[in-house]
């Protein structure tokens, strides 16, 4: 073999080992991704699954309320085929949640078994439908949780606003009147929010009318804030002063006598009250010219205008008692206890 030979065979050799490898490493990949694949096809199986087997079951129960179902026939056994090859087989899926979904089915089972043995005439129907209604509700939170947060437990899922919920509810078909005398949607969401999942808004406390009424006082809301009024501490009673309290008699409270101010008379100033001896001369003179004109008026006059004339001289003539001096301030009245 010549050497131009060697090497054409070498490289071909090469080549093809090149190219097996490949084709082995690309086989190798394609089965993993493939696995993969079917892997996520069979967990959203599962969740079809759930749904289709509550979607019969809420069917069923609405038909025993409204009486299209009255025999045990007529309710068709819980099977999931997809969640038990699921759980035979190792895979990166939650296993917590999966378990979580095999109880739920293990729950429905138990009750439609009871429902079929009460629709035999062996129970109650009531009781049983109601009891199934509880699980159904349990069974579409539990679908919600692996459909919309990769089954995480309730409390370790993150927050969600309860029309989030809804909206997923009403995408799957799940409608608020599909049991009659419920609103499901609402129920689911209670049933979440039960179980420690963080939902908004969270529910009223009181109605509009109750919360306008309200009197609402910062100072004495712990939770407002710059809140800094302390709770007054209650002073405690014991049972035997209260005795003590009770048994003593209440007094009367005397009437008060009322005391009248007494009036402090001010003293008048022999100043003030004394006329002044020019005003007493002229009064005097007065009263004299008046007399004289009295007489010659007597002695010429009728007697018509003698009168006129007196009466005139009457009004102009000062009374003796405005002529008078005051005999000065009157003595202070004595009030008890004062000494003189």
């Amino acid at each position: 073999m010549s050497d131009a030979t060697f090497q054409t065979f070498l490289t071909s050799g090469l080549f093809v080992l090149t190219a097996s490898i490949g084709y082995l490493a690309w086989s190798a990949w394609r089965w993993l991704d493939r696995a993969r694949d079917m892997e996520k096809a069979a967990l959203v199986g599962v969740g079809y699954e759930l749904r289709m087997n509550l979607m019969r079951m809420i069917r069923e129960l609405a038909g025993v309320a409204d009486g299209s179902i009255q025999s045990e026939i007529q309710l068709v056994p819980v099977v999931h085929p997809q969640l038990d090859g699921i759980l035979i087989r190792p895979n990166e899926a939650d296993r917590e949640s999966l378990t979580m979904m095999r109880g739920n089915y293990n729950e429905l089972d138990a009750h439609k078994q009871t429902l079929r043995a009460a629709l035999s005439g062996q129970g109650d129907v009531a009781a049983a439908a109601n009891v199934a209604v509880d699980a159904v509700i349990g069974s579409i939170a539990t679908l919600y949780l692996w459909e919309e947060h990769k089954g995480a437990a309730p409390k370790n899922a993150h927050s969600t606003r309860s029309w989030h919920v809804r909206d997923w509810m009403k995408a799957n078909g799940f409608r608020s009147d599909l049991l009659p005398g419920l609103h499901l949607r609402d129920a689911v969401v209670e049933r979440l929010r039960s179980l420690g999942m963080t939902l908004t808004p969270q529910p009223l406390t009181y109605t509009a009318s109750e919360f306008y009424a309200m009197q609402y006082d910062r100072k004495a809301d712990r939770n407002a804030p710059f809140w800094k009024r302390k709770p007054k501490p209650v002073p405690v009673i014991d049972d035997a002063e209260q005795a003590d309290a009770a048994a003593e008699p209440e007094l009367a409270a005397e009437p008060e006598m009322a005391v009248e101010p007494e009036t402090m008379e001010e003293p008048v100033s022999d100043i003030e009250t004394a006329p002044d001896p020019a005003e007493q001369a002229s009064l005097d003179g007065s009263g004299t010219e008046a007399a004289d004109t009295l007489r010659e008026a007597e002695q010429t006059l009728p007697e018509t205008e003698l009168e006129t004339l007196q009466e005139a001289s009457d009004t102009t003539q000062p009374e003796a008692a405005d002529l008078e001096p005051d005999a000065g301030p009157e003595p202070k009245s004595q009030t008890p206890g004062s000494v003189h």
